[in-house]
């Protein structure tokens, strides 16, 4: 059991970071571009980013899966093209701040290109944010590959935590009180879920301060004095 977890962890992180990085290439290229050209690019752009965004994800990649097929290459490029509408509309935002700023006025004033503003101003200035993002992408990516693959999607030849999960279960591990066969793979997709989003959140909080607002951050979490309670008594 636990040379099957191992190479199951190879598999599920191998889907999480490869799905991870095509989702943020794809979402990176598109909220760069929208963001730097703005008009008719910027609506074409963000309104296919909508369409894809207003998808149900999971039955979506069940009916990809079923459709191209059930290998881990598959896989990876199912996941990676559903997740990337987050990326694009966050890099966006953060390109339509980037680009009205002095420096980057200026250099255009300067006679720099398209391409030189891009990669020399507006790139490294929201490639930060963009490493953050993909960090929570892993975290979504395993779950999406587990998910998938416990309802029989996966792809047959390999050993994932999602493959363990579902054998467990045809084997009916639970009513044979078999708990070494469910548990161990569970919590280890609980465990990498929940520390790549914590790791994530935390990325962003530091990196740009004003998305806090979207979520719970990491560091709100923390005991506050009853100042007020102590002074009384």
């Amino acid at each position: 059991m636990v040379k099957l977890l191992i190479a199951g962890t190879r598999v599920s992180l191998l889907v999480g970071f490869c799905a991870a990085l095509v989702s943020a290439f794809i979402g990176g290229t598109v909220g760069l571009l929208a963001g730097f050209y703005g008009g008719k690019t910027d609506v074409v752009l963000m309104r296919t980013t909508d369409y894809f965004l207003v998808i149900p994800d999971i039955p979506l990649m069940i009916v990809a899966a079923a459709l191209f097929g059930r290998s881990l290459t598959n896989i990876i490029i199912i996941i990676g093209i559903i997740y990337w509408t987050t990326t694009a509309r966050l890099i966006r935002a953060q390109v339509l701040s980037v680009r009205e700023r002095v420096y980057v006025k200026r250099a255009r004033a300067l006679g720099a290109g398209n391409k030189r503003l891009i990669f020399k101003h507006i790139l490294p200035q929201v490639a930060p944010l963009l490493v953050a993002n993909t960090v929570l992408l892993v975290a979504y990516a395993i779950f999406a590959e587990t998910f998938i693959t416990f309802l029989g999607l996966g792809d047959p030849s390999v050993i994932s935590w999602g493959r363990l999960i579902e054998n467990a279960f045809n084997d009916d591990a639970i009513l044979n009180n078999a708990w070494w066969a469910i548990i161990p793979p569970g919590l280890c997709v609980t465990l990498v879920v929940l520390g790549a989003t914590l790791f994530g959140q935390s990325l962003e909080d530091a990196l740009n301060p004003r998305l806090r607002v979207g979520h719970l951050s990491v560091r709100r979490f923390k005991v506050r004095p009853l100042r007020g309670k102590l002074d009384a008594e």
